[in-house]
């Protein structure tokens, strides 16, 4: 059974399930080993070490982990708008 349809049998929004996988994707894409977005970078700047390329993206990262732990914490804040917007 795919895992979205668990989360809706136990009364998880999915709309707040996107927001957590897109931003867990995102964290996914700057941080090591994996770090696509960072090699990336790093072909485009030749001469920019990777170390460099690396320690820049974590001024980021620390915001992109505050808005993962606040959806953690009230998931309202991604429910806000769409329950807005269609009652």
């Amino acid at each position: 059974m795919p895992i979205t349809f668990l989360l809706l049998n136990y009364g998880y929004d999915p709309i707040w399930f996107g927001v957590i996988v897109t931003i867990f994707a995102i964290i996914a894409l700057v941080t090591p080993p994996v770090g696509l977005n960072v090699y990336v970078t790093k072909a485009v700047a030749k001469d920019v070490p990777l170390e460099t390329v690396f320690k820049g993206i974590m001024p980021f990262l620390i915001p992109l982990t505050v808005a993962f732990i606040l959806l953690i914490l009230f998931p309202q804040i991604a429910t806000f708008l769409p329950n807005i917007i269609m009652p």
